[in-house]
């Protein structure tokens, strides 16, 4: 929901109550399908103000993520008492992708976003009161499920129990955990807990999984985007992709003009299996910061970018991930534009403005794009990017190349196409977004520690 790259800290205030322990049961690995919607994907949301208010989003995060990176920089460790991570909601609607889930017994549909940037699993509980925000779906009762439990200190998920570690102290037996999470405009806070949840959309389908650590919210701000919560995919102990063991999960995000398809997400080995085609091709990550919040994020290594068969003279290390945890490239699911560095970003701006034919012009305030080409008012094709353009190609560690077609990395808006690209100050923190990832099928292997992806009809997968 938040861009990785705009994501704002997550500050998780722990504090220890006594109450009954119980045994944790680990979750199993499975295959699950789970199907995505884009927010602003009902009827009468048009594909170019769709376009708009998800740009708007990305610039809203990224002068607060910024922020909390300097912040987290200057610090040289977390203030007592805190354990951090980053999270998604930093607006009203904000968050990309919204997946569905069930929580309890029996099971109770559980709108949420899905957020590769972060790893807390949580929903607003009952009694909620006023200090919870409206959504669509009716709140989860822990009271009314008999599989919910309080989440034992013995837990290697229990924030408590590991704060208390971390300062000496043992925590009492049988306490609970209650937690503060606050976030650049707003919070939320409750009860960690465990409970069975429901993966898939059919009987045929579903998988029931017990004990899953997450966070029983009864006292949140603002809006959270026609979600009852948050569903982490990042790289810590607490996300989802973590608890189910799964060691690894993909997803195939459609065109953003599709407005009638579902994206889908795959937890476990569906995910591999469903990407064995021909083009695969495979990169490490780069190992995270141990720092939050960059810990949490998925990190590639970004060796060059090429436009057609030109390589871009982007100097060396432009992505490179500093010792001090400042620099390096993301991807996220969360972030809708890429954002480059400014010594690369002026390379590919200045390649695809060589090849387009057309009066350019600045988008920024309608759009936040800076390069944009008026198309001409009786033209009838402005569904088609311009015709000049080849495909744009980044270059991953290992020898993966990521082609993009022109629609992936041009953007219409109105009646101008602009590349769908910014700048970053050198040295901060770059994002592959998912404008960049459409029709690609994208596998985060975390046991190998490999991203791989390859061309797919993601409709149809």
């Amino acid at each position: 929901m938040m861009s990785v790259q705009m994501a704002a800290s997550l500050r998780v205030i722990v504090v220890l109550v006594c109450a009954t322990a119980i045994a944790v049961v680990d979750a199993a690995a499975g295959g699950v399908r789970v199907g995505l919607t884009r927010i602003h994907s009902e009827p009468g949301v048009t594909a170019s103000q769709f376009v708009r208010d998800a740009l708007r989003r990305d610039m809203h995060r990224r002068a607060r993520f910024g922020r909390e990176l300097a912040s987290s920089s200057s610090s040289s460790s977390s203030p007592a008492g805190t354990v951090s991570a980053p999270t998604r909601k930093d607006l009203p609607n904000g968050g990309e992708y919204i997946m569905t889930l069930a929580i309890g017994t029996p099971p109770l549909p559980y709108p949420a976003i899905a957020d590769t940037g972060s790893d807390l699993v949580w929903t607003q509980c009952a009694p909620c009161g006023k200090r919870c925000f409206k959504q669509p779906s009716p709140l989860y009762n822990p009271s009314s499920s008999p599989t919910f439990r309080v989440l034992p200190c013995g837990s290697a998920l229990n924030l408590c129990a590991a704060e208390a570690r971390l300062a000496g102290a043992t925590p009492p037996p049988g306490c609970a955990c209650r937690y503060n999470q606050t976030y650049g405009t707003g919070w939320t806070s409750g009860l960690q807990g465990s409970e069975t949840f429901t993966f898939g959309s059919s009987p045929a389908d579903q998988v029931r999984v017990p004990g899953i650590a997450f966070g029983c919210s009864n006292a949140s701000s603002d809006d959270w985007n026609g979600s009852a919560g948050l569903v982490g995919l990042g790289r810590g102990g607490l996300s989802l992709v973590s608890q189910l063991a799964a060691g690894m999960f993909s997803y195939c995000l459609t065109p953003f003009q599709d407005t009638k398809s579902k994206s889908t997400l795959l937890l476990g080995p569906a995910a591999a299996a469903a990407l064995n085609g021909t083009g695969v091709r495979s990169t490490p990550f780069v190992p995270s910061p141990s720092k939050p919040p960059m810990s949490t994020y998925y990190y590639l290594n970004l060796t060059g970018i090429s436009v057609g068969a030109a390589a871009l003279p982007i100097p060396p290390g432009a992505f490179a991930l500093r010792a001090d945890g400042t620099g390096g490239l993301i991807i996220d699911s969360g972030t809708t534009i890429t954002s480059l560095v400014d010594a690369a970003y002026k390379r590919v701006r200045a390649a695809v403005r060589s090849l387009v034919k057309l009066p350019v012009t600045d988008g920024s305030n309608a759009t936040g794009l800076d390069l944009c080409f008026a198309l001409p008012s009786s033209s009838s094709a402005t569904t088609s990017p311009p015709a000049t353009l080849p495909s744009m190609t980044l270059h991953f560690g290992g020898g993966a190349d990521m082609v993009l077609p022109v629609e992936n990395y041009m953007i219409l808006d109105g009646g101008m196409w602009c590349l769908a690209m910014r700048s970053q100050t050198d040295g901060e923190l770059s994002t592959l977004g998912n404008y960049q990832q459409q029709n690609l099928h994208i596998l985060y292997d975390v046991q190998k520690e490999t991203l791989s992806f390859a061309p797919a009809k993601c409709s149809t997968l």
